[in-house]
């Protein structure tokens, strides 16, 4: 992975967003909900330094008791572990650093009395006992931060001599201000290892876009997922960082290399700590260090990690809301598994009442994208490294069909327009467009499946994909190759699909990685990629694309704003740096 890239962008549709976000406050409501959930966080973690420690000793002793380094403890580890297949053993590096005791030179510096005086002189510290805690000496990051004064102003900290006036606090407001009219933008962003959730207000009137705030992130974010649903929290206090309390909100869910999933709120700036976090696990289980033999002949390769019904353990690489049943989330994940979260539920609740509602062993791979049917809310479709997609009903998945396609899934939509249609792109670079109806049972995928048609839309992969939701028959796809594309789908009197390219344009964003349609505009498009700079592209300022789809527009009742090509900076709009006219202009039209 590059050191500075987008890997996910999503839109918020105009008026959702509060017009004056609040400001986070860490009062004492919000330090026990942190603290709460930080506490797990570090039981979990001394847990596993404890059996990471009496491990290693295990192992050293092998080394300490035997005369050499075959010893009898070493020779039962090595003789347990060669249960597994032989496939399970890889080869060591001859050249590898090992140390014998007995070949080591002299020094001549040192006798043997003053080593034994030295590990004399250690053991005072009791050092094999080190990390065993005792019961009361625990430590929290968060410790010593109920001794820390809050106040809810400047003007009510007595340490603050100079008070904010009124016009410099009228004039943060009027900084922070979303107006109706405006869309924001969220960027999942990393920068020079540094990963975080941009929020971007766009401006399309005046072809306008600016950061308006960010919030810092644990690792490397993968995809996102706006909902509007608000989840429930370790205590009922957050209402202070939770503006949404009318049932409706404005959150982003985020998932990360983290097996977990955090949800942050839209309309609080300066958060220091999500609104909720699903899927928190006792990790421990998946880190506990086993010996691996001598180290002189061969080793045992790593296991895979041992999947889990109630959180996920590997990666979360996909995440889809359930817009008619709000409170349902679905999230796709490196550990093969698909599951599902009930966002009412207290996610820091233990005993299993706090995990996923149910979970999905659908694939035999990573499963890279997964998206919930609008028109039927209890269907879920989902592509996998295995080089299959599936679709199923959550409450009976063993009746769902799929197809073989040849090719690890890159990102897959339904069709807004037809409620057995989807699209799924691939790493070779193909579209391909199906109708779930005619797919044969998942459990018979030996053979490909014939596609309603196929598109060889990118020379590499075809990482990003969306599907039109004012337009029907336009999708947009993004590429390795750095191309964005708009494609336009008719059907003709025979029902046959006839595909053409609209526009493809190189954005400037570098290898594509996410591309979206606007909930508003009909024709706008917003990109990212491997350069880390987001672009907004209105498809609509090229007069080829107004002719293609000036049709459907009006079938649709839709009516593109008029602006002319200099206002529009050429159809493109991005972040202005200083001495720069535009970011859009490298681009070209084809």
């Amino acid at each position: 992975m590059s050191g500075s890239l987008i890997s996910a962008v999503s839109w918020v549709k105009r008026g959702v967003a509060l017009q004056n976000p609040s400001k986070y406050v860490l009062d004492d409501q919000e330090l026990e909900r942190v603290s709460a959930l930080a506490r797990i966080e570090l039981e979990d973690a001394q847990v596993e330094l404890k059996r990471a420690h009496n491990a290693a000793k295990s192992m050293g002793k092998s080394d300490i008791d035997g005369e050499d380094g075959d010893s009898d403890v070493d020779v039962e580890v090595i003789e347990g572990d060669r249960d597994g297949d032989e496939g399970d053993w890889v080869d060591e590096d001859e050249n590898a650093m090992d140390v014998d005791p007995e070949a080591a030179p002299p020094n001549p510096n040192s006798d043997s009395k003053t080593t034994t005086s030295k590990d004399d002189d250690l053991s005072q510290y009791n050092l094999d006992d080190y990390d065993d805690d005792t019961p009361g000496d625990n430590i929290s990051h968060f410790s010593n931060i109920n001794n820390i004064a809050v106040y809810k102003n400047n003007d009510e900290d007595p340490y603050i001599t100079l008070k904010d006036d009124e016009d410099d606090i009228e004039a943060e407001r009027s900084e922070l201000e979303v107006l109706p009219s405006d869309n924001l933008l969220v960027v999942a962003k990393t920068e020079d290892e540094i990963s975080q959730l941009e929020i971007y207000v766009y401006e399309e009137s005046e072809a306008n876009l600016y950061v308006h705030h960010d919030l810092m992130l644990p690792n490397f974010p993968l995809c996102l997922e706006w909902l509007d649903f608000p989840p429930a929290s370790s205590s009922s206090s957050t209402m202070n960082n939770d503006p949404s309390n009318l049932g409706f909100g404005n959150y982003i869910a985020v998932g990360t290399l983290d097996p977990e999933i955090e949800i942050w709120s839209l309309d609080v700036v300066e958060a220091m700590y999500p609104n909720s976090v699903l899927g928190r696990p006792d990790k421990t289980k998946a880190h506990i260090p086993v010996p691996l033999g001598t180290g002189k002949k061969k080793k045992k390769k790593t296991k895979s990690r041992q999947t889990e019904k109630a959180y996920h353990v590997d990666a979360v690489l996909g995440l889809s809301w359930n817009k008619k049943q709000r409170n349902l989330l679905a999230s796709a994940s490196a550990d093969k598994t698909v599951k599902l979260w009930d966002l009412s539920r207290d996610p820091t609740i233990t005993g299993g009442e706090g995990g996923a509602l149910r979970s999905f062993d659908v694939h035999k791979d990573k499963v890279q994208a997964v998206q919930w049917n609008e028109k039927d809310p209890a269907v879920l479709l989902t592509g996998s490294y295995d080089r299959t997609v599936r679709t199923f009903d959550s409450r009976a998945p063993e009746g769902g069909v799929g197809a073989f396609l040849g090719s690890d899934v890159e990102a897959l939509r339904w069709d807004p327009w037809n409620e057995s249609g989807f699209y799924v792109s691939l790493e070779n670079g193909l579209v391909l467009n199906f109708d779930a109806r005619t797919l044969p049972s998942s459990s018979n995928l030996d053979q490909p499946s014939p596609a309603r048609f196929t598109l060889q839309a990118h020379d590499g992969a075809a990482s990003a994909l969306d599907v039109n939701p004012h337009i029907k028959g336009c999708i947009v796809t993004g590429g390795s190759d750095k191309l964005v594309k708009v494609w336009n789908i008719e059907q003709n009197e025979g029902g046959k699909n006839n595909v053409s390219l609209v526009q493809s344009r190189d954005l400037g964003v570098g290898k594509v990685f996410s591309t979206s349609f606007s909930p508003d505009s009909p024709l706008t498009v917003a990109a990212g990629g491997s350069k880390a700079k987001l672009q907004i592209w209105d498809v609509a300022s090229n007069a080829g694309a107004r002719k293609a789809f000036g049709g459907k527009l009006r079938e649709a009742g839709k009516v593109l704003s008029e602006r002319s090509a200099e206002e529009a900076r050429g159809g493109v709009v991005g972040l202005v740096s200083d001495g720069e006219e535009s970011d859009g202009e490298d681009g070209e039209d084809e």
